[in-house]
């Protein structure tokens, strides 16, 4: 059986909470679960203490047993120091194309331009 430590969403229209649940990857999100481990409530500040809640324990047992945490879930462990950082993927979608970079570049240059006349 295939486990994962995901989260499971509850609470009402645009106010999301969620609980920390080890589930059968097949399941649905908000279906049958076989452990709830904690919770996560967005809605609180980053900073807050309240903002998730776990079990350590009962994650430990958990990842011993093969469970696979989703990336969101393994990020809550990364904080709590359960487990090591992992290196993760930049996929440079935030660069502009080619046609940008060079149009910036041809702008940058012409702006030096004046400034290098003035300077001689």
């Amino acid at each position: 059986m295939a486990m994962k430590i995901r989260l499971a969403r509850g609470g009402s229209k645009k106010r999301p909470h969620y609980a920390i649940v080890a589930t059968d990857s097949r399941m649905p999100r908000d279906g049958r679960f076989l452990e709830k481990l904690g919770t996560y409530n967005p809605l609180l500040p980053k900073d807050s203490e309240d903002r998730v809640k776990m079990d350590i324990e009962r994650v430990q047992h958990w990842l011993s047993q093969g469970a696979q945490p989703t990336d969101r879930v393994a990020r809550f462990m990364e904080a709590a120091g359960v487990r090591d950082k992992a290196e993760r993927k930049n996929m440079k979608k935030a660069e502009p194309g080619a046609k940008a970079t060079k149009r910036a570049a041809e702008k940058a240059a012409k702006a030096a331009a004046p400034a290098e006349e003035a300077a001689e």
